[in-house]
C-alpha cells in the first residue's frame, strides 16, 4: 500500500510560499541597494556642500556663504566666537566683524570624516575642520575646530538651518 504525505494541494500550498518567500526576499534585496545608493549619493553631495562651504568661508566675505544658509527668523547658529547668532543677519554680520575685519587671508578646510544622516528632506553631517588665519598685523592662527550641521531640503537645494562649529577645549 502507497501512502501519499502530500496532496496536490498541498504541493500548490509550498510553491505558493515559497514564491511569497522569494518575493519578499527579493524586495528586502532591492530595498538595502536602493537604500545603499541613496547613501552613496547623499555623501557625494553633502562633500561637495561641504568643501563648497568651507571655500565661502575661506574667502574672506561674509556675503560667499550666504547662499548655504536659511534666512528664517529665529534660527540659530553656533560659531567659534561669539557664543551664537540668530538668524543669518546677525551672523553675517557678526562674523564680518569678529573675523574679517582683521584678517589677511584664512582657510577652512574640512576633513576627510564626513559623517552624513538623513531622514526625508532634513539631515545632518559631522566633519572634522582646519582652520587657519593670518591677521592683517601678522598673527597667524591654527586650530582644528568640530563642526555639525542641520541641513533643509528646500526645493532642489540643501539650505542650513542650524550649524555649530566649536574648538576642543585646550588640552583635549
Amino acid at each position: 500500500m502507497t501512502r501519499t504525505y502530500f496532496s496536490t494541494e498541498d504541493g500548490a500550498r509550498w510553491r505558493w510560499l515559497l514564491y511569497v518567500a522569494l518575493a519578499l526576499v527579493g524586495g528586502l534585496l532591492t530595498f538595502a541597494g536602493a537604500r545603499a545608493q541613496q547613501r552613496a549619493s547623499d555623501d557625494a553631495t553633502f562633500r561637495k556642500l561641504i568643501d563648497n562651504y568651507c571655500a565661502a568661508w575661506s574667502s574672506g566675505n561674509a556675503d560667499a556663504p550666504a547662499k548655504f544658509y536659511a534666512k528664517d527668523n529665529g534660527l540659530v547658529f553656533y560659531d567659534l566666537a561669539p557664543f551664537s547668532y540668530h538668524g543669518w543677519k546677525e551672523y553675517h554680520d557678526g562674523v564680518q566683524k569678529e573675523f574679517f575685519a582683521n584678517m589677511a587671508s584664512g582657510s577652512l578646510t574640512a576633513g576627510k570624516d564626513l559623517k552624513v544622516m538623513r531622514r526625508g528632506t532634513l539631515a545632518w553631517t559631522t566633519v572634522s575642520m582646519h582652520f587657519s588665519e593670518k591677521t592683517k598685523d601678522g598673527k597667524a592662527t591654527e586650530a582644528e575646530v568640530r563642526y555639525t550641521g542641520i541641513w533643509e531640503k528646500r526645493g532642489t537645494s540643501w539650505v542650513l538651518v542650524h550649524d555649530h562649529l566649536s574648538a576642543p577645549a585646550a588640552g583635549s
